[in-house]
């Protein structure tokens, strides 16, 4: 699932599914946000950025997230190149 929406937090202004540029998140009776189509998430991010309450929060897959902090190599090879 990518985007997990915080139901207490959200106030049911209908941001996070205007934005979606997949259409994929739709507005239910009780006026929260619902996921229609969870597979079909870009990750793109548009829902947890526009959202004016921070209740949105995006579940990235394993090859989606990010490494804390960058490998620095502590002998860089110089590489020849000759033309």
């Amino acid at each position: 699932m990518a985007a997990v929406f915080d139901l207490e937090k959200c106030v049911g202004c209908g941001i996070c599914a205007k934005h979606c540029p997949e259409d994929i998140i739709v507005m239910g009776e009780d006026k929260k946000p619902l996921m229609k189509y969870p597979y079909e998430c870009w990750y793109c991010g548009a829902c947890y950025i526009d959202c004016p309450a921070q209740a949105v929060s995006l579940d990235l897959p394993l090859f989606m997230k990010f490494v804390p902090t960058p490998y620095v190599c502590e002998k860089p090879r110089k590489i020849r190149r000759e033309y």
